[in-house]
């Protein structure tokens, strides 16, 4: 009896997990179709290119004064390092944007970098806001809910498929977690 091929199974496995997370793309981009939801999605994806976060980096020392300044180095170091970080998982991994893909959905806003795969809207969006809760416990009821829109604005304008956004999420949250650690804010087990 012969030994199963596993390189077949594991391609196997990731062609289905292609097949779904394509279909779903194609109906979660629908979502966007509309002018209003468009243009809403289209604005928060803009702020998640950065514009939400530098602005918030300029507006820590200001309100916080020192203790302000100090996490907008921390966080704007950390983001320095996600950015060289998801541009070499890009340029390694190649995985086409799903409008490239799939002629049915259309890119709903500009793309920065060619690849999918992560989002780094996402990453960067859940690293800031969970290195920001433990420093500014109460910016959770305004970062959270913008994470979240970012995430989904990158799915729902078709720029990524949900692994994208769930890979980013965790990269970001893994890079935030282990820069808090390392800046003696927070153990791994807990801030």
């Amino acid at each position: 009896m012969a030994a199963p091929d596993l390189r077949n199974t594991q391609e196997t496995t990731v062609h289905r997990i292609d097949a779904i997370e394509s279909a779903a793309i194609v109906r979660i981009s629908r979502l966007g179709t509309g002018l209003n939801v468009s243009r809403f999605f289209r604005g928060i994806s803009w702020l998640g290119d950065g514009w939400f976060w530098y602005g918030l980096i300029v507006l820590l020392p200001l309100l916080s004064g020192h203790q302000g300044a100090v996490v907008s180095l921390h966080v704007g170091l950390t983001a320095l390092i996600n950015v060289a970080l998801y541009k070499y998982l890009k340029e390694r991994l190649v995985r086409p944007r799903p409008f490239i893909l799939r002629s049915e959905i259309v890119a709903g806003a500009p793309i920065l970098d060619q690849y999918s795969f992560p989002s780094g809207h996402t990453l960067h969006a859940v690293c800031f806001t969970t290195m920001l809760f433990p420093y500014f416990p109460e910016t959770i009821w305004v970062l959270l809910p913008f994470t979240v829109l970012v995430a989904f604005s990158r799915m729902i304008l078709g720029l990524h498929y949900p692994t994208d956004v769930l890979a980013g999420g965790l990269i970001g949250f893994a890079m935030a977690r282990v820069s808090l650690f390392a800046f003696g804010n927070c153990t791994l087990t807990g801030c």
